[in-house]
């Protein structure tokens, strides 16, 4: 997006890339179906980036939901909102929209540079050395201004392993820790329920969870059990709240509602009522709707209330699940940390080094899925591009 805006202010733009070929984690992103952007009113929309939503605001709200679309659109590619509020491409594929894209960045005069792995800088009388290690070996190509767009650090063997953060902070530019994001989290499962409900979805399920400061969340959706513990879109809403809590705690405990719309009460008076030679597990199927998966769970995290029907029903709509520890952060979706804002000016130019651009993944925010992850990187893209276009219009001023 920064090479892009770049080109249409008329500069001559080196796109250099550590991978063979381009967009390698945009292309994962659609692997399920492409969720580029969400049709949350605005005010909604910026709330999810939470403790920078101030500072994400002006890049976002230039470049919004409604300007990503109008910008595919023009690239050949229809949108349309699913019924979550969620917006995808019309085919569901990120390829033929990365296919289109870099057909015109090409036709604009942008140059390609695969398997160039950046090693660092050098700066000579006002131009940047970038150093590269690539296909013959090391070498060094000259530029008047850099956008960096290393990503963070998930998802290493696609090309953002974070390998940059030492670089950058070398160069005085202040960098936070990289952390999962949009992470799975470790559950002691007993050897038995892992072996049989390892990869089974918990649905419909409402998940609340009480933060440190005393604020209530709850959120209705669906997760999946895994051989560690648990992941899914239910669990990485909370993800953020849910590390910053184990860090600090040394375990998250989440609240299941394993019945949602069905009053405990009620639950209550149909487990009390005498079941004859009817086995336990019929009788949560049929007078709670709870079986499989679900009656794993009970059995699993409040293995003494199956004798009391008060305590099961209580169980069935607020089960606590012990979290451990976030997935290590190659496994996560994104990742948090990284160039504090702090290091940047409005326009995203590091203060310690005029003319070095930071965009997308690699600047400290985060947010959860549902398109909010993609809009940030496509808006902090362009602004770093009219940013660097500006400084480079100063400069020859």
């Amino acid at each position: 997006m920064a090479a892009e805006t770049l080109a249409a202010g008329g500069v001559a733009v080196d796109v250099y890339d550590s991978m063979p070929s381009a967009g390698r984690k945009f292309l994962m992103a659609g692997k399920g179906g492409l969720n580029i952007t969400h049709s949350d009113p605005r005010d909604v929309f910026l709330s999810h980036y939470g403790a920078r939503t101030e500072l994400m605001a002006p890049h976002v709200a230039d470049f919004d939901p409604e300007a990503l679309r109008a910008w595919m659109k023009d690239l050949g590619v229809d949108s349309f909102v699913g019924t979550s509020g969620r917006v995808f491409p019309a085919e569901m594929k990120a390829a033929p929209l990365l296919r289109n894209w870099l057909h015109r960045l090409r036709a604009a005069g942008v140059r390609f540079h695969m398997r160039h792995r950046w090693l660092g800088w050098t700066r000579d009388e006002g131009r940047f050395g970038l150093r590269f290690d690539a296909p013959g070996g090391e070498s060094t190509h000259q530029a008047d201004v850099i956008v960096l767009a290393l990503g963070g650090g998930s998802w290493p063997r696609l090309g953002s392993d974070g390998a940059w953060a030492p670089l950058l902070a070398e160069a005085g530019i202040a960098v936070a820790p990289l952390r999962a994001a949009n992470s799975g989290f470790d559950v002691a499962w007993s050897d038995h329920f892992r072996a049989r409900f390892a990869g089974r979805p918990v649905k419909p399920v409402v998940v609340r969870y009480m933060d440190a400061d005393g604020a209530n969340h709850r959120k209705q959706g669906e997760f999946v059990v895994t051989e560690n513990g648990v992941e899914g879109g239910l669990i990485y809403a909370f993800s953020a709240l849910l590390r910053d809590r184990i860090a600090r705690d040394g375990e998250a405990v989440l609240s299941l509602d394993l019945a949602p719309g069905r009053e405990e009460a009620r639950l209550t008076d149909a487990l009390m009522k005498p079941r004859g030679k009817e086995s336990s597990a019929n009788t949560l199927r049929k007078r709670a709707g709870i079986e499989g998966v679900k009656a794993g769970l009970l059995r699993e995290l409040a293995p003494d209330a199956a004798g009391d029907p008060a305590r099961l029903a209580s169980s069935i709509k607020s089960l606590p699940l012990p979290l451990l520890a976030p997935r290590p952060l190659e496994e996560a979706i994104s990742s948090a940390g990284g160039v504090t804002f702090e290091a940047l000016d409005e326009r995203l130019m590091a203060r310690a080094v005029p003319g070095l651009f930071c965009a997308g993944e690699m600047l400290d925010w985060e947010a959860p899925t549902g398109g909010y992850l993609l809009t940030a990187c496509f808006a902090t893209g362009r602004a770093a591009g009219l940013g660097a276009r500006a400084w480079l219009v100063e400069r020859r001023r």
